[in-house]
């Protein structure tokens, strides 16, 4: 027997919204269902989807999961993930080397610190 992971689900009172705003910060398409209710991004190379589905109820605490994005160039990428409409966020981290953000719908994820591997040259 295998099992894989198929997909990380975001609830969302507007997924269109919500997708379509992780679908620009990742540089991938949207793709739905064609109902409005669910939508999704493909990364590739077997990593999981993200699945954007609506709810009929708002978010009201603190994820207990989220997202790390790790970027060439952390505060570029925050400059450009705010144009999008995310914000920064402070969630009691304290001093910090990644940036807390929320996305239109107040989902947390952070942006974490270029790698040597990862950093622009």
């Amino acid at each position: 027997m295998s099992l894989k992971f198929q997909a990380t689900v975001v609830d969302c009172n507007d997924a269109l919204r919500v997708g379509t705003f992780w679908a620009e910060l990742l540089n991938l398409p949207l793709k739905d269902d064609g109902d409005g209710t669910e939508y999704w991004v493909e990364p590739g190379d077997d990593a999981a989807d993200i699945l954007f589905l609506t709810v009929p109820e708002a978010k009201t605490i603190k994820n207990r999961l989220h997202i790390d994005l790790r970027p060439d160039d952390q505060a570029a990428e925050v400059d450009r993930l705010s144009s999008l409409g995310a914000h920064r966020i402070d969630i009691g981290q304290g001093e910090v080397s990644w940036v807390v953000m929320a996305d239109p719908e107040a989902n947390e994820f952070c942006v974490l610190r270029a790698t040597e591997s990862t950093a622009a040259p």
